[in-house]
């Protein structure tokens, strides 16, 4: 198995699936995917804030953003590391809050998993 196909499996074990822009980019760059890994480690590793806090931090950026497909990896990845329906809505509130309606609107495909 190559680094790249073993990077991705390591990912795709932590958050429950492989976003597949990470596909893509280690054809393109492998090298990318190392630096990737060590940033996605930081981010899902329990520290001061859990893994937990940080994916629901990560889902209110990228949905300030207005990125639909993040926001669907974010939420999954939320998720998967154990977010409440409660914790999402409440996350809901601060993107609403702090990035106004177009933000949480970007959100609908994502809080269809909620159901």
């Amino acid at each position: 198995m190559s680094e790249h196909e073993e990077i991705l499996e390591s990912m795709n074990k932590k958050m429950g699936f492989t976003p597949p822009i990470l596909d893509t980019l280690g054809e393109l760059d492998p090298e990318f995917l190392l630096k990737y890994r060590r940033c996605d480690h930081k981010m899902l590793s329990d520290g001061a804030l859990s893994g937990k806090v940080k994916r629901l931090m990560a889902l209110a950026v990228v949905a300030s953003r207005q990125c639909n497909e993040c926001t669907v990896s974010q939420m999954k990845s939320a998720l998967n590391a154990g977010a409440t329906k409660e914790e999402v809505m409440e996350t809901m509130d601060v993107i609403f809050l702090t990035a106004g309606a177009p933000s949480v609107a970007v959100c609908r495909d994502a809080l269809k998993m909620l159901k």
